[in-house]
């Protein structure tokens, strides 16, 4: 089991193209933690805007009825891959990962896998 910073740490060294991730409780859109990121790249802004999607798209997911869950999201932008990974059993009820990727440098499906894997490790 690896706590919040260890967690975060692996995400930015073992994924290919990471730039920045954040673990974040979409209930408030506090970021519980966040590494990497610039000046020009604030990941708590991202983070509270992020939360946003989240509760769009399960409010969607339940004016249409639909009774699956949300593994994740994904946005992409001309240089950039954001990836919004919610965080099933354990505690994680209302948090997800938020991880931005390089899209020149990332492999999106491993990524993908890399964060799944990482994520079931997670304490919180």
């Amino acid at each position: 089991m690896a706590n919040t910073e260890t967690t975060l740490k692996e995400c930015l060294a073992s994924i290919e193209g990471a730039t920045g991730v954040a673990l974040v409780d979409y209930t408030s859109g506090m970021a519980l933690g966040t590494l990497g990121g610039s000046k020009s790249f604030d990941l708590n802004v991202a983070a509270a805007g992020n939360t946003d999607v989240v509760r769009a798209k399960m409010r969607t997911m339940e004016h249409l009825g639909l009774k699956g869950q949300i593994e994740d999201i994904l946005i992409t932008l001309s240089d950039q891959f954001h990836l919004i990974r919610l965080i099933g059993g354990r505690g994680g009820n209302g948090l997800f990962m938020y991880l931005v990727l390089d899209a020149k440098r990332a492999n999106l499906a491993m990524a993908r896998h890399q964060l799944k894997r990482i994520e079931e490790d997670l304490e919180v």
